[in-house]
């Protein structure tokens, strides 16, 4: 590349995002399981996006059409509020797996739950309850599991479990669940050398060049999981997010509803060369409100937000927090936040997210009020892998750099992207915690009593 006196604005982006994700691919590579998503994994355990199936839409009609002739009616009957007893849900399921029959769909898919908006305890039956608005499902033609009418993401139940198991009777509250996308302090080391020789001699017409010199210098980033097992659905619907969340972030992907990136508000001069930009979501509720006698819980707003932090490389490779954030980023984070639901209605994928942070708020909840004590409840099947087995997915390990090339007047910019971390005990802390001074989580508690329940019955509207 001939010398020639351009300026550069040259940024890494680390994106943390919240612990949940969406669909990869099983340990053999077999044909996209039901619900599975956008990415896959290969042999060496390196992400990469599924090619989207159904782009006509001819796909999700047969299937709709095909689960609207299978599913149980009563099920695909859309309700503002079902309620699901998950410890007789699983005493359902214990007797279908000790007779060897298979489990239905209404209970992998929690007989259509979009949402969990309260949890309930009831110590006359001793039923442990999640209610929600519900409809029928399927799986779209971009095999993801959605409500017939809505086309907002379904609850899976072996998300349930991971979130149950997390915050399970006999286990110590879960920290952190989350999930980040990390270069290698090896990769950030040759990226600053790539990077000066690419100050030194770059040109108009080298964009593409240099972005494939830098993806080689970082080289693979590492993925990692935690809080949660890394071979579940939950972990890669937060690896799906956090991927895509980033590619919208740095300019690669358009989002489907008006978000400001990062790369459209950054500049130059407010950027540092030598910046990661870290992103992550985190719960987002109005509020987490609680009856006086503990037995209920509400959950109301977006669920989600974005929020970020600028770090700084050394020459060395190695990372250190800022403790603040530039306007761009800012930016960024502020509409994201504010078109999260909206975007959720058009992706289901960050709908997913959204519900594993749901769950996982109500298993924390469901814990730290003692609920399995109070119910007799030892999760016998949910709680044990051999018994129902959810660890049965490809962990992601590696996924390659994504690296943008743009022009900003006459400085050329590439922005490089990246993570995912939740805690779901701080939602029910006693800073983000309120109790139902007036009842009303009570009252509604009393409206939606278990009632008398036909023998095998786990929901009911």
């Amino acid at each position: 590349m001939a010398s020639r006196p351009y300026r550069f604005a040259i940024m890494t982006m680390v994106i943390v995002s919240l612990t949940f994700i969406s669909s990869v691919g099983f340990c053999q590579n077999p044909p996209a399981e039901p619900g599975s998503g956008g990415i896959e994994i290969d042999p060496n355990g390196v992400l990469r996006s599924r090619t989207v199936i159904d782009q006509s839409g001819k796909l999700t009609r047969q299937r709709l059409n095909a689960a609207k002739r299978a599913l149980n009616e009563e099920v695909q009957t859309k309700s503002p509020m079902r309620k699901i007893s998950l410890n007789r849900l699983e005493a359902e399921i214990k007797k279908l797996k000790a007779s060897g029959q298979p489990i239905p769909e209404e209970m992998k898919y929690m007989a259509g739950l979009n949402r969990v908006s309260h949890v309930f305890y009831f110590p006359e039956t001793k039923d442990i309850v999640l209610a929600g608005p519900a409809e029928g499902f399927f799986v779209n033609g971009n095999n993801r599991v959605v409500g017939m009418e809505s086309g907002q993401a379904t609850l899976q139940l072996e998300d349930m479990i991971v979130a149950l198991r997390a915050f399970g009777p006999e286990s110590r509250p879960a920290g952190m669940i989350s999930c980040s996308i990390d270069p290698t302090q090896e990769g950030l080391q040759r990226m600053k050398v790539a990077m000066s020789e690419v100050q030194r001699n770059f040109r108009p017409g080298d964009e593409r060049q240099v972005v494939e010199m830098y993806k080689n210098a970082l080289g693979l980033q590492n993925v990692t999981v935690k809080g949660v097992s890394p071979n579940t659905h939950f972990a890669r619907v937060m690896v799906d997010a956090d991927y895509h969340m980033k590619l919208m972030g740095i300019g690669l992907e358009k989002p489907p509803v008006r978000i400001t990136s990062f790369i459209e508000k950054a500049k130059p001069n407010t950027v540092g060369k030598n910046s990661l930009q870290r992103w992550y979501f985190e719960p987002d509720y109005s509020y987490v409100k609680v009856s006086a006698d503990e037995t209920a819980m509400q959950l109301d707003g977006g669920g989600v937000k974005l929020v970020g932090e600028d770090e700084r490389v050394s020459a060395q490779g190695q990372r250190s927090g800022t403790g603040g954030m530039n306007r761009a980023s800012q930016s960024f984070c502020r509409s994201f936040t504010k078109m999260y639901n909206s975007l959720s209605e058009r992706n289901p994928l960050y709908a997913e997210l959204r519900n594993l942070i749901d769950m996982s708020v109500a298993a924390a909840f469901i814990q730290e009020m003692d609920m399995y004590q109070d119910a007799g409840w030892n999760m016998e099947v949910f709680g044990s892998e051999e018994a129902y087995p959810v660890e049965k997915y490809s962990a992601p390990k590696h996924v390659e750099p994504a690296v943008n090339a743009v022009w900003k007047g006459n400085f050329f910019m590439t922005p490089i992207g990246g993570g995912v971390q939740f805690q779901p005990r701080v939602a029910i802390s006693s800073k983000h915690m309120t109790v139902d001074e007036k009842g009303d989580v009570l009252a509604a508690k009393k409206e939606n009593q278990v009632g008398d329940l036909a023998d095998g019955q786990w929901w009911w509207d």
